[in-house]
């Protein structure tokens, strides 16, 4: 039996295409629509009658995707869960959250029981498998955060620019007078997931590097502490010394910061610290530091309001936010 994917690829075009032919949800071009069909009819494609029925309700519940492991605490995903509840509830919805490591069996039970009528996914990777399982379903989906953006054409999502978040960090330390700079970057696992804010990031510092002619030395944080610290004296301790380091993994920021003590280094007269992604109004170190706030309550608002226009006839659209230095220390020179 001829499934939704299989008409995509007879048509050459996303299983989500497919769906919104078959809805009349979004406008789509009289020659894709034309090869929709025609596919459909090549392979006698019938949808289900009850996917229809489901999709014809509507639940007023957004389900957002967060994806963490049992046991370990991110200050930032709780913050963006709170703003876009808040946020969702300025449409008229409520927000279901999920919390499997995967997602995409969980996902996928909600898409087809109707228990929402829209996703939001988090923590986005590049070829996200959660984007794939929804996108063969149809179900109205925005992502906060992108992995590639080719591949998220068809899809609505809202992003800091985190290539242009760490290079503007780069091109800021270098103007202050720092020739060797240290990038700590996303932890490795992050890393080898290929999330899209560990891998812009990357690109960010590679590309300020050449710019700047700088030497940024890159090195992938651990979400082990140990092994953190060890990275973090090696990278520190290197003949010739770094005199700044700028940090986007920031989890473990009281542990870099009482590492680089411990070195005896003091902050910024021997070393510049330069924070990338920060809450704003955080207390504690990030407000004494130079940063690029993580713009949360915009993000948060933009993907709400994603989500719902993806349920009715919106097309897609793609919100890049560029960074902007947050008010307060500027980034000190190297001692002398």
């Amino acid at each position: 039996m001829a499934t939704i994917k299989d008409v995509a690829e007879r048509a050459g075009v996303a299983p989500s295409t497919v769906s919104y032919v078959l809805s009349g949800s979004r406008k789509i071009s009289g020659e894709t629509a034309a090869a929709v069909r025609a596919a459909i009819a090549e392979l006698g494609y019938h949808p289900r009658a009850s996917a229809r029925t489901l999709r014809s309700a509507r639940s007023e519940v957004l389900v957002l995707a967060v994806p963490r492991e049992p046991g370990k605490y991110r200050a930032m995903d709780g913050r963006f869960a709170v703003e876009i509840s808040d946020a969702a509830r300025g449409h008229g919805y409520d927000l279901l959250m999920m919390t499997d490591p995967d997602g995409v069996g969980g996902l996928r039970r909600v898409a087809r029981s109707g228990l929402a009528d829209a996703a939001i996914l988090m923590a986005v990777a590049e070829a996200d498998p959660r984007i794939a399982a929804l996108g063969e379903l149809g179900f109205p989906t925005a992502l906060l955060g992108h992995g590639d953006e080719r591949d998220e054409a068809e899809l609505s999502w809202v992003d800091l620019d985190w290539a242009a978040a760490v290079a503007l960090a780069v091109r800021e330390t270098v103007a202050a007078g720092h020739r060797r700079i240290v990038f700590w970057a996303s932890a490795d696992h992050e890393i080898a997931a290929r999330r899209g804010y560990a891998m812009h990031g990357l690109a960010g510092a590679r590309a300020a590097a050449r710019e700047t002619g700088a030497e940024v030395l890159v090195h992938p944080s651990s979400a082990d502490p140990g092994e953190l610290r060890s990275r973090l004296r090696r990278a520190l301790t290197a003949a010739p010394a770094p005199t700044a380091l700028i940090v986007q993994h920031l989890i473990p920021l009281d542990g870099l910061l009482d590492e680089v003590a411990a070195l005896g280094l003091r902050c910024p007269q021997d070393l510049s610290v330069v924070l990338v992604g920060s809450l704003p109004d955080e207390p504690g170190h990030p407000g004494r530091l130079p940063r690029i706030d993580l713009p949360v309550g915009q993000m948060s608002a933009a993907v709400a309001r994603l989500a719902v226009e993806a349920i009715g006839t919106g097309p897609p659209r793609h919100e890049l936010i560029p960074p902007r230095l947050a008010a307060g220390p500027a980034i000190s020179p190297p001692h002398p």
